[in-house]
Parts: structure tokens; sequence; C-alpha cells
């Protein structure tokens, strides 16, 4: 098996780490979690170190264990936030938590035989039947109000990061999340937590809870929040979050975003988001170095995570949605595409809607000068449908004065003009 502390520090996975933590893992298997807040119903890939991390855990023959937050996700989480969340009610958590563990399957074995297959858990199991007042008395008194004042997270929001300063909800938190280390290592052996550096506070404070009620060791590891080259927060688009549910980000997109990112990025990248080993990372990083106009790096990058994410083929439909723009690309290839994707395929080509009466009937001449301001004159367009220079989805248009079928509108909707061979405008039919 693999040396788990080993593997994270070279791919640059390791922010803080309790002493003891690597004499533990050397010497026996060893039973960790990492906490995810189910406040959507689906991960996004700001969530995605922290998910690598029980996926090397796993492959180094450790235990891990996916905490769902069912319970401290009805409260929210005052580290690195500037004001309170929305309280999610019961059937929401549930729904989330479904869709949640179906996205961890897909990076971690929860089904196998092995003695160190994954456990998803969810806190809102061991919280649901606890009385305020017994929490208060059996943990509470525990852990004093001047040790949880000192947390970095509380004085943020104490010290003016917040309009309406921390609610004792909030300030609750890191007493609850505590309360799960201390319950796992009494009913799963857990003695490890893993997280975000952005957790460190609450992490500790699970680890001292253990040690004044049960006298026990316990360890604590947490990695890098990952960010852009130019510091910027990384897992954000103009559009917003990243997500790995198709729905919310098609695979088209998401293939995108890591086939798009610089080269400093994608160096530190492959290693944080991908299984790939350290000697072909290097072998691809030198290939890059010496052509980065080929961009292998971000090439092997983007297939890698996609497949892991989604699947190999939509990885490769993916590859051929992206030569549609640029390459030499067929009506079937359009055809192949789902709305989304197509949508996504095309979000930077000028677009116009025009009533579907208005497009079927019409002369290719007529749509495309007139409501699709294409081209400047009818003289103009005849002129560059002659010399073969205009396609209606992706075929050559013979006749300017073409009438537009019912069946030239892809998902009964769309019609793609091209002009050479990267001048777009997408028809959108109301």
């Amino acid at each position: 098996m693999k040396d788990f502390i080993e593997e994270l520090t070279w791919r640059g996975m390791i922010h803080q780490m309790m002493p003891g933590t690597d004499e533990l893992l050397k010497k026996e298997q060893t039973t960790a979690y990492l906490g995810i807040d189910p406040t959507a119903d689906s991960l996004h890939i700001g969530h995605l170190c922290g998910v690598m991390m029980l996926r090397h855990f796993q492959r180094c023959g450790h235990k891990p264990l996916a905490l769902v937050g069912g319970a401290t996700g009805m409260i929210g989480d005052p580290s690195g936030k500037s004001q309170e969340r929305n309280l999610l009610d019961e059937e929401t958590l549930a729904h989330n938590v479904k869709c949640i563990k179906e996205q961890l399957s897909r990076f971690l074995d929860f089904d196998s035989d092995a003695p160190n297959k994954a456990e998803l858990v969810n806190n809102y199991d061991w919280m649901k039947n606890f009385t305020f007042l017994d929490f208060a008395r059996d943990i509470g008194k525990h852990i004093t109000v001047n040790y949880m004042m000192a947390k970095e997270s509380v004085q943020k929001r104490l010290n003016g990061e917040a309009r309406d300063g921390l609610s004792f909800t909030e300030f609750t938190y890191q007493l609850l999340q505590g309360y799960d280390f201390l319950y796992l290592y009494e009913n799963k052996g857990c003695r490890l937590q893993l997280g975000g550096a952005d957790q460190w506070g609450n992490i500790t404070t699970g680890s001292e809870l253990i040690r004044r009620t049960n006298g026990g060791e316990c360890f604590a590891l947490t990695c890098p929040l990952v960010t852009k080259s130019d510091g910027r927060k990384f897992g954000k688009t103009e559009s917003g979050n990243v997500w790995l549910d198709r729905e919310r980000t098609s695979p088209y997109a998401f293939y995108q975003f890591w086939l798009n990112v610089p080269d400093e990025d994608a160096k530190k990248y492959i290693k944080i988001f991908t299984s790939l080993e350290k000697e072909e990372i290097e072998a691809i990083i030198a290939e890059q170095d010496a052509d980065p106009g080929r961009r292998p790096l971000q090439k092997k990058l983007a297939e890698e995570v996609t497949v892991m994410v989604h699947s190999r083929e939509d990885y490769e439909a993916a590859v051929e949605a992206s030569s549609i723009l640029f390459g030499k690309s067929t009506k079937d290839s359009l055809l192949k595409l789902d709305e989304k994707t197509l949508l996504d395929v095309f979000a930077g080509v000028p677009h116009a809607e025009v009533e579907k009466a208005n497009i079927i009937g019409k002369t290719a001449v007529d749509l495309l000068t007139g409501d699709v301001p294409m081209f400047a004159s009818k003289g103009e367009m005849r002129t560059l449908v002659k010399g073969g220079g205009v396609s209606l989805n992706k075929e050559k248009l013979a006749d300017p004065n073409y009438a537009i079928q019912e069946s030239d509108l892809l998902d009964g909707k769309y019609l793609l003009a091209q002009q050479g061979k990267k001048k777009y405008y997408l028809v959108i039919a109301k």
C-alpha cells in the first residue's frame, strides 16, 4: 500500500497536520472522516480536494467515512462566511444527502467486502433525538466559552466581517462538529478528521472534546484551500459554481472549465484532482514545458477529471462537441447534442430569438438579412453562398432562396447559421 502522507505531500495537499498523524497511519489501518455540507443536491468542484483526500486515503488501505452534515447543515458553519446562511428543512436535506451519496460513489468504494470500504454517515442520525438539555449537560460542560471564542472563525465574525455579528446558532456549530468527531471516535473507532484549511478550528474543538471526555488520542489533517494563480477563489466562473451534477453544469461545460485553466494552475490541479502517478504527471508537465501550444497538460487534466466525475462516453462527447466550433464537424454532430450542451457550446455566439412562424417557410436569404442580421445585404449573402461560404446546421447552403423547413430546426427550436469557418449565428425559435 502507498504511504498516505507521502502521497499527499508530493501532491501539495497538506496544509496542517497534528503531530503523530504520520506515525498512526504507518502503524495500523486507520478510520478517518471528512464532513460535507449538504446545502445543495450536488457537490461542486470546491469540494473536490477534500473528496480526493478521502479517495487517496482509501487507496492507501485506510477506511474513509464521508459525513454528510444533515444536522449541522440545518445550522450553518460560520467559517469563511460573512453572513448566516438559510436554514434547510428536513425533506430538502434528505434529498441532498441522497444525491451527494450517488456522486461520492464515483470516487469511493462503498459496496465491496473490503475491510476498508467507505461508509456514508449522517450526523442527523445521532443528533435528531439529542435534547438541548442533554447536549448542554453532557457535551457543553467540557468546552469553555473562552476556548470557543478564541477560534479564528469566531473572531473574524465578531470583529466586523459580519454586519449582524454571530448568532448563538452559528456559535454552537463548532461544538456540534466537535461532537461528530467524539461520536465517530466512540462508535466507529475514528481517530482522524480530514478537512479544508478553514476547518482547523472546528476540527481541533473535536479533538479537544475527545481528550476531555475520553482521554483519547486523535488526530487531524487539513488540505490547503485551492486558489487560482492570480489568488482568486477556485471553482467559480462568471456563471457561478462548477457543479458535479450534469443538470447544473453539463459535461461539456465541465470539460471546458478544466481545458481552459492557465498552465501554472494546470500543473497544480493535475496533482490534486487526479489519481495519476507522480512519474506520469512529471512527464506530462515536461511535455507541456517543451511545447505549451499543444496544451497536453490541460487536455489530460480535463480528460481525467471528466471521466472520473461523469464517464468516458461523456468525455468523448465533450471532445466532439468542442470540435463543432473550430473543427470539421457535421450535422450529425449537432444532432447528438442535448439542448443544454448545444446552448453551452454556442454560449458566446451571437443569437436571435425569432417567432417560429417567421422562420418556417421563409427563404434563408430573407431570414439572415432580416430578423437575423447576419449579413449586411442579400447581395453579400448570395455572393458568399455561391462561393460555398454559408452553411445551415453544418451543411453547405446551395441556394440562398432555400425555404426553411420545420425539420431544419434542431430540437424543434434551433437553427445554426455559419459564415466561413468561424462566424456563427444561432437562431432560436420562440
